[in-house]
């Protein structure tokens, strides 16, 4: 900011006051044009964090509280930003919701898809639901599954979510049932029986594991609907 100053002086006539007076316009003038150069600080938060870390965070809070039940404040306070840098980066709570999902489907549950290389249809079946144990179990996790937790009851506000959780479930189910397929006509599974049907059926066991691990399930206790599960597979 520019410095002024209040000066009493007596005019001589020769000339002395006014010199003063020149003096002091002049350091003015002086400080006045410095403090314009000098650049001006941006106001806001610096964007100095992952974003990636971010929207982890956020989709562990969208896991645990659904996307209703997750406020502003409980996505603000456990992202590390403010409102202002969610809605800069994000654009939306909406948004945000996606970004998650789509963390949670590449990380958490990418067993899901990686199940499904397994050499036989059996196999990638005992592997998807064992690898569903280890990630209900796990108690750095939120109980129960995002993908079903998320948003499988919302307000009319909110059903894009709901049709977006939808489709992300459905896509789980198209790439069961076609691996299923392969199967059947690899001659491991009979032809009697209906792909879309056995990979709805397993999703079923599936979705089930994920309401008895946000029931309080222990590992043992899922461990065991696994083994159960497997013996009356009709494959």
């Amino acid at each position: 900011m520019p410095v002024f100053w209040t000066v009493r002086f007596r005019c001589m006539g020769d000339g002395t006051g006014c010199k003063l007076l020149d003096c002091l316009v002049q350091m003015f003038i002086e400080s006045n044009m410095q403090t314009q150069a000098k650049p001006q600080m941006k106001m806001g938060r610096p964007r100095n964090f992952s974003e990636e870390e971010t929207v982890e965070a956020a989709m562990r809070v969208f896991w645990e509280k659904g996307y209703e039940g997750a406020s502003m404040n409980d996505l603000t306070a456990a992202m590390g930003i403010n409102r202002s840098s969610l809605y800069t980066i994000f654009g939306d709570k909406e948004t945000l919701f996606h970004r998650a999902v789509e963390r949670y489907k590449r990380g958490p549950v990418s067993f899901v898809w990686d199940s499904l290389e397994e050499p036989t249809a059996r196999k990638a079946v005992e592997v998807l639901l064992r690898k569903a144990v280890d990630l209900l179990a796990d108690p750095k996790n939120p109980r129960g599954c995002l993908s079903i937790q998320g948003a499988l009851a919302v307000g009319s506000e909110a059903e894009s979510v709901k049709q977006a959780m939808i489709a992300f479930r459905k896509t789980g189910e198209t790439a069961l049932t076609k691996r299923i397929a392969r199967a059947q006509a690899a001659g491991e599974i009979s032809k009697k029986l209906d792909p879309a049907d056995l990979a709805r059926y397993v999703l079923t066991l599936l979705t089930g594991l994920g309401v008895q691990g946000a029931n309080g399930a222990t590992r043992n206790q899922l461990s065991r609907i696994v083994n159960m599960a497997l013996e009356s597979l009709p494959f």
